[in-house]
């Protein structure tokens, strides 16, 4: 078992290959197009498909990358199946910084994380996808006949191609050590991202974490809140020394060399929480009503590494088609590797197209990887 620390964006996240690593939330099935009067054919919507039905395409990550290629494999007439370790689609945007601006996507001066994602998400679901939420990819097998079956924590999924947008991986956020009990509060007084700041007006929130992300939530949710305490266990962050200063001369309670003793709370929302230096012990109790934890996240590579694709750099190696070394599977995005590499949505987007456009060829030799000018179709 092997682990290391990787930088996305402004996340922190450990990357690891142990496939027990980071649990996946509730699983959901979304099986409707979104407009059932743009899907061009009747066999590539599955209104409900069983584990024996064998989709053209199934795209690992439902993050903008695995969105946009679920579009172009849907105007090449494919059917497709989405899997998302996540619990919504959006991927790292929308679990990471939905409130902030993304700056460098052609055609936006600026546009919010979640406001591109939810472009992309009509974008990619007109074509009439199905769905998966909550389902970590765990096992891949190859048939003689070229096709495969892709096996989750949830069921099995059969497919005549894959392409792998997963990003850095199935992530999940770190958790605080032995308080399992605090689990069933999630998303309703305990968070790891924030979505939206309604909740937490005139609330008096704890935030743990010395990163990036505490000290924007912190500043964001300063004028908004009744109070809010940011704790961090030593005195070193891993912020950017602006926004460190920021928050040091804001309104926010700051307590360095601080962990969570004790949360309580009645099963749904929190009531206080308890404080200790762990330099000397001494603790401080809180009146507490919402907690954000950002404490960065555990990616887990392991099942892919399984795979017998080739790795490189912590990613799967691709050709210029975005095919890996086994025919027939392809990667986009932050996973995909290959000389010149840049980890952007920008360039995302572009290795969605080429993959999914030569995923079409694959399965029928006879078509044109060029799909041609998406202004003379109707879509």
């Amino acid at each position: 078992m092997t682990t290391q620390k990787e930088q996305i964006g402004q996340a922190t996240f450990t990357a690891t290959d142990d496939p027990a690593a980071g649990a996946t939330v509730q699983p959901e099935m979304h099986q409707e197009p979104q407009h059932e009067e743009d899907v061009p054919k009747d066999e590539m919507h599955i209104p409900h498909p069983s584990a024996d039905e064998l989709f053209d395409c199934t795209i690992i990550g439902g993050g903008p990358t695995g969105l946009y290629a679920a579009f172009y494999a849907g105007m090449r007439e494919m059917s497709v199946k989405i899997i998302d370790s996540l619990a919504e689609l959006g991927g790292q945007v929308s679990a990471l910084y939905p409130e902030k601006h993304i700056f460098d996507v052609a055609g936006f001066a600026k546009v919010l994380g979640k406001e591109l994602v939810a472009e992309c998400i009509e974008q990619g679901l007109q074509f009439g996808p199905t769905v998966c939420l909550g389902e970590k990819v765990e096992h891949l097998e190859k048939h003689e006949d070229g096709t495969f079956t892709l096996q989750t924590d949830r069921g099995q999924h059969r497919t005549k191609t894959i392409i792998i947008a997963a990003g850095v991986g199935a992530f999940t956020p770190r958790k605080l050590p032995d308080m399992d009990h605090i689990d069933a509060l999630e998303g309703k007084s305990l968070y790891y991202f924030v979505k939206s700041f309604e909740p937490f007006r005139d609330q008096r929130v704890l935030i743990v974490g010395g990163g990036d992300s505490a000290m924007d939530w912190a500043m964001a949710l300063e004028p908004l809140a009744k109070s809010v305490t940011l704790i961090h266990r030593r005195d070193r962050w891993r912020a950017h020394d602006s926004s460190v200063s920021k928050v040091l001369n804001s309104a926010v309670n700051v307590h360095t060399f601080h962990e969570v003793k004790s949360v309580e709370h009645d099963g749904e929302r929190v009531s206080a929480v308890t404080i200790f230096d762990n330099r000397s012990n001494h603790e401080l109790p809180l009146a507490i009503d919402q907690i954000i934890l950002s404490l960065g996240f555990i990616a887990n590579i392991g099942p892919i590494k399984e795979w017998n694709l080739e790795i490189e750099k912590g990613g799967v190696k691709v050709d210029s088609t975005m095919q890996t070394n086994i025919p027939g599977i392809f990667a986009a995005g932050d996973i995909a590797r290959y000389v010149g590499k840049l980890n952007l949505i920008a360039t995302g987007f572009g290795e969605a197209a080429t993959a999914a456009n030569y995923a079409k060829t694959h399965i029928d030799p006879s078509a044109k990887a060029f799909p041609g000018h998406s202004s003379d179709k109707e879509v």
